[in-house]
């Protein structure tokens, strides 16, 4: 008997005969849970109010950690003028975040495998809040601790992000699962377009964008005390097996290697990662981008002193708002629909938005310096197209995956993801905008066109992450299924 996650585990080694699961090595399943825990379908019938509390809890703090992603971003002028940095350091802010949330994400997979996932996920909430906090009390002289704060932010939100899907995996299944899911993905946009308005508002009406930072931590302690007190840690895969929930004990390499063989994982996350470059970057500079293409067409002057005009900022934090919310509601809508008769359905639905959303946003990005109406227009159509496969993309993952590798192949999706995606993709525009406004250094008009030709770039991967999806869509039908047999076969192994 060994103890995980408060439950009683009985660890039973695979036996000599030559079973067609015997050579996996899930050796061992769970027949009860401690109190609190959701351990099968009956139970799960009968706790349905807790389990909804629970998805009710992810989704407010999902909320406040995209809140605090892009924050910076809606009052980024204001700090440009507060430290005096040019574009590229200004990046490397979001940068900093972005590679410790990356790097630490496969710690906390690993742990999420294995440990009670309540407990790491209270833990990195309380670093979350300390280090937010800590951050908007930077002074000018230290603009090297504020880059440093920013990067023990990413600490707390890996510990999270990496858990909370598959807890909500672990509670719900099928057509309930993919709406619980939708529900939790949707506030990725709407904490993000939060973090625009209220970052900008605030600083705007204190006069100090630093109140801007203070916001999320406060309102981050309620949200610590609701995961302590009203969070269940259901056992693993307990949606899917009705209660008999096998947990596998393999090595970390075992994991990967299962998740490298993985081809409809390693292709969405591919595609994941286009999204993150593309989302990452537009994210981080549409608002001061559309800044300078006022001052560029004469209708506002440039900002000499702080705070900085928030208007852009609040514009497109409505507008982030309002099309994450439509966008994943109708992409988790039609994959509904299509899903029983298309089982490729969700990664061709992924690869049509990636596609179909670069034209658009090539078309806001080229038409931002003549006309700021026309481009919003745009940037809302893109903007829809693109978060139709938030909830898709994590559905994907879900079904694909054996449950007791989730929380690893979470992890691993996050590194990649950032590594190649957002983690670089902020900093690599602002170097590259550096680098072109050299050219006319002095001319304000130049120094929007140096953003714009740096941003042109997202469109183009966008394309690529299309295709990404599309190849997703070759071995999806056959890679849930072999994930649904290992899972059950496994099971009846250890039952026999």
């Amino acid at each position: 008997i060994s103890m995980e996650d408060t439950s009683p585990i009985v660890t039973i080694q695979p036996s000599e005969d030559k079973h067609p699961c015997s050579s996996q090595k899930y050796g061992s399943v769970s027949h009860e849970t401690a109190e609190g825990d959701i351990p099968s379908a009956d139970a799960g019938i009968k706790s349905s109010k807790r389990a909804y509390v629970a998805v009710a809890v992810l989704c407010y703090v999902n909320l406040l950690n995209y809140m605090d992603r892009y924050t910076i971003a809606g009052v980024l002028p204001s700090i440009q003028n507060y430290f005096r940095i040019t574009d590229s350091t200004s990046g490397l802010l979001q940068t900093v975040f972005i590679c410790s949330f990356m790097l630490l994400a496969p710690a906390f997979g690993y742990l999420g495998d294995r440990y009670n996932r309540k407990v790491i996920m209270v833990a990195g909430m309380i670093a979350w809040i300390v280090t937010t906090l800590g951050s908007s009390f930077i002074t000018e002289e230290y603009f090297w601790v504020l880059v440093l704060m920013r990067a023990l932010v990413g600490t707390g939100e890996a510990s999270y992000c990496t858990i909370a899907p598959t807890i909500i995996g672990d509670l719900f299944i099928g057509s309930q699962r993919s709406i619980m899911i939708s529900f939790f993905y949707i506030f990725i946009p709407v904490g993000s377009g939060l973090g625009y308005i209220l970052g900008s508002k605030i600083a705007s009406v204190t006069g100090d964008w630093h109140w801007a930072l203070r916001l999320n931590p406060i309102l981050g302690v309620p949200g610590l005390l609701l995961l302590v007190f009203l969070m269940p840690n259901p056992p693993r895969g307990a949606s899917e097996m009705q209660g008999s929930v096998c947990i596998e004990h393999t090595s970390y390499l075992e994991d990967v290697k299962y998740l490298l063989r993985n081809r409809s994982f390693v292709w969405s996350s591919l595609g994941v990662t286009a999204m993150a470059f593309v989302t990452g970057a537009l994210a981080f500079w549409t608002p001061t981008f559309l800044s300078r293409a006022r001052v560029k067409q004469g209708i506002m002057p440039p900002c000499v002193k702080e705070p900085c005009d928030p208007s852009d900022s609040l514009i497109f934090g409505v507008i982030t708002v309002v099309t994450g919310i439509m966008g994943v509601f109708v992409g988790t809508a039609i994959s509904r629909k299509l899903r029983d008769r298309l089982p490729s359905a969700d990664p061709i639905i992924c690869a049509v938005g990636m596609l179909s959303s670069s034209p658009c946003l090539f078309l806001a990005i080229v038409l931002a310096g003549t006309s700021i109406p026309v481009t919003y227009t745009f940037i809302g159509i893109g903007e829809v197209l693109l978060s139709l496969n938030w909830a898709i993309i994590a559905d994907i993952l879900l079904y694909v995956v054996i449950p007791t590798r989730r929380a690893t192949a979470e992890a691993l999706q996050i590194m990649v993801c950032h590594l190649l995606g957002d983690a670089g993709s902020p900093y690599l525009l602002g170097i590259i905008s550096d680098v072109v406004s050299k050219l006319q250094a002095t001319s304000l008009e130049w120094r929007f066109h140096s953003l714009e030709y740096s941003i042109l770039i997202c469109p183009f991967i966008g394309v690529l992450g299309g295709l990404f999806f599309l190849f997703t869509a070759l071995y999806i039908k056959e890679d849930r299924r072999a994930a649904e047999v290992l899972a059950i076969g496994v099971c009846a192994i250890v039952s026999a």
